[in-house]
């Protein structure tokens, strides 16, 4: 979509462009809300700075639509297709890749009760897989901190992929 049929859009059809982005009520309404833009960096900028901090509750709201590292989405949803996109990087047919990746995401998830998040956009399967080991090691309080942060890179570079100048 361009940014100047994003700025023209009613805010129902702005916010369901908004919405696959990251499922945050308050931050699709305040993007949604601030249009309109000047330019997609005013946008992108805004985006950001709207994300943050996310809440512990907008974070766990989030994270309910985040499918695990290595297991690619099949629904037709936008952000399906997003989330597929993103994992590029990690190759299904790499049994070894997706077997370190599941071990990996069965620890978390009995650590810190969630699936694994990493802004997977832009990294390989051992890159994803380094970082996920490193994590295991943090407190839930740092893990917060680290998945509250890369769903905000998520969320700007879902925007940024869906607004042209």
């Amino acid at each position: 979509m361009k940014l100047a049929e994003f700025n023209a859009a009613g805010s129902a059809a702005a916010q369901a462009t908004l919405r696959p982005c990251i499922d945050v009520s308050r931050w699709v309404e305040a993007v949604a809300a601030a249009r309109p833009f000047a330019s997609r960096e005013q946008l992108l900028e805004f985006a950001a700075q709207a994300a943050n901090p996310f809440t512990p509750a907008e974070v766990d709201a989030a994270m309910a639509h985040h499918p695990r590292i290595g297991e690619r989405p099949t629904a037709a949803s936008t952000e399906a297709s997003m989330s597929r996109s993103e994992q590029a990087g990690v190759d299904p047919a790499d049994a070894a890749a997706a077997e370190a990746l599941a071990r990996g995401n069965r620890e978390y998830e009995e650590k810190f009760g969630r699936v694994f998040l990493i802004r997977a956009a832009g990294r390989t399967a051992p890159e994803i897989l380094q970082a996920l080991n490193q994590r295991l090691g943090n407190s839930p309080q740092e893990e917060d901190t680290i998945v509250a942060q890369q769903l905000r890179e998520i969320a700007v570079l879902r925007l940024e992929g869906l607004i042209s100048e």
